[in-house]
């Protein structure tokens, strides 16, 4: 099963749009975690398991595991979410963005060292900075287009051609880049005019959708927007208000309870 068909399946099956983001912050962690020696692992998989019956996906950061130096870390959550989850994909979430023999090392970094389902990418080196992605027919390549942090805009609404960037993104990717029918589009929750906008452009292809929860996106306006006629197109993206639902040792239920309810709200509105 390829990253898009498991996809389909937990948006069918788990009736569930919550993709979870694992951002491990160490000071963040409850006080009992902190100084374990494997302490991002342990935090990270117990808040796998709690929230997997919860997730269409799971999306690490790759950063908030480099900067700690636990690379390692990242590599065996990942095995462990395909061990113990089966069926959940994984979007490794770096941004890569880069020409020939780089690129195609950071194919080989997302998907062969780290075992990822899926990488999100950075578009603005055109074409052949995302063909070795694109070339894995089996996984999945998310590409931004209408990010949701507040400077966005400054690059992504320039006009050009009559239309703003972002949307020369979503139809360039949906027109030209999808052969292999593996690609997502990253449309930001704090930005739902344009989420509609990108929708109408592009027709069903698949969402990532970051912007909730601590960023302030409205998931009403997320579905009402975004969905696709059958309820579904969306991975809706929680990570802090689902990781540090608790700074206790209930941290793990907490964080449970917070993509239960998260999966449900959205549910309210599809």
């Amino acid at each position: 099963m390829n990253f898009m068909q498991a996809l389909q399946q937990r948006w069918r099956q788990a009736n569930t749009l919550v993709c979870v983001g694992l951002d491990p912050e160490p000071a963040k962690f409850p006080a009992h975690l902190r100084d374990r020696p494997d302490a991002v692992f342990e935090f990270c998989r117990a808040i796998v398991d709690a929230t997997a019956e919860s997730a269409c996906a799971f999306k690490p950061q790759i950063a908030h595991f480099a900067a700690l130096r636990a690379e390692d870390a990242l590599q065996r959550l990942i095995a462990h979410i395909h061990a113990a989850h089966p069926g959940v994909p994984v979007i490794l979430d770096s941004k890569r963005g880069d020409i020939g023999s780089t690129a195609s090392n950071y194919a080989i970094e997302a998907f062969d060292r780290y075992g990822a389902d899926a990488v999100t990418i950075n578009p603005y080196l055109g074409r052949d900075s995302a063909q070795p992605f694109l070339d894995r027919a089996d996984k999945g390549v998310v590409v931004l287009c209408r990010t949701s942090n507040p400077g966005s805009g400054e690059f992504q609404n320039l006009v050009a051609n009559e239309r703003p960037v972002y949307q020369h993104v979503a139809q360039r990717v949906a027109r030209d880049w999808n052969s292999n029918s593996n690609c997502m589009l990253v449309v930001g929750a704090t930005w739902p005019a344009e989420l509609a906008q990108v929708r109408a452009l592009v027709g069903d292809l698949p969402f990532l959708v970051p912007g909730v929860g601590a960023q302030g996106g409205d998931v009403e306006a997320v579905v009402k927007n975004g969905a696709t006629s059958d309820g579904t197109g969306l991975a809706i993206s929680s990570s802090r208000a689902i990781l540090y639902a608790s700074a206790d040792e209930d941290f793990a239920i907490a964080a449970g309870f917070a993509a239960r309810q998260l999966r449900d709200q959205i549910n309210l509105y599809r």
